[in-house]
């Protein structure tokens, strides 16, 4: 089974709906929406040949330059049967942060969804619990936003002379 293959069968049954088709460091990956994202899911746990069965990661990305798709959701898919790895992307808006929860179909995705959510914001419709995991439930922000600067203004004890500025 080659990456060649599973993009081929890919595109014919979801269509323009699977796009972007890379290949970095062997790995296939390739962007589809949050419409598409459950039916897309299934289809490779439940292919006779492909076998997806083992959801490897779920996790977010904010890209704030990036307009109209801010936020990202990324899925690591591994077919243990074949051993064959593939990435799927999702991207959102910042003004909808919503995506159906994949814990329907991977129950390892629980787990993943609520860090995500913890870290990102991104809210994952129909999950049996989302809730904050590893942060306090009183914070009102998410730490892993681009939303502050990377460095402090205000200090006075940094001479960027020193830091090859």
């Amino acid at each position: 089974m080659t990456n060649q293959q599973i993009a081929e069968d890919l595109l014919s049954c979801f269509g323009e709906n699977v796009n972007t088709f890379e290949e970095p460091w062997g790995l296939l990956t390739f962007t589809t929406n949050r419409q598409n994202i459950i039916a897309l899911l299934d289809y490779l746990n439940k292919h006779e040949t492909f076998r997806f069965k083992f959801l490897t990661d779920l996790t977010g990305i904010h890209l704030p330059d990036n307009k109209g798709a801010e936020f990202g959701v990324i899925y690591h898919l591994h077919s243990l049967e074949n051993n064959v790895r593939i990435r799927i992307k999702v991207f959102l808006s910042q003004d909808d942060l919503h995506i159906p929860t994949a814990s329907t179909i991977h129950a390892s995705a629980n787990w993943m969804e609520r860090e995500t959510y913890d870290f990102f914001g991104i809210l994952f419709d129909g999950h049996p619990k989302l809730m904050r995991i590893l942060n306090m439930e009183e914070m009102d922000y998410f730490p892993m936003r681009k939303e502050y600067p990377l460095e402090d203004a205000t200090r006075q004890d940094k001479i960027d002379a020193l830091f090859g500025r």
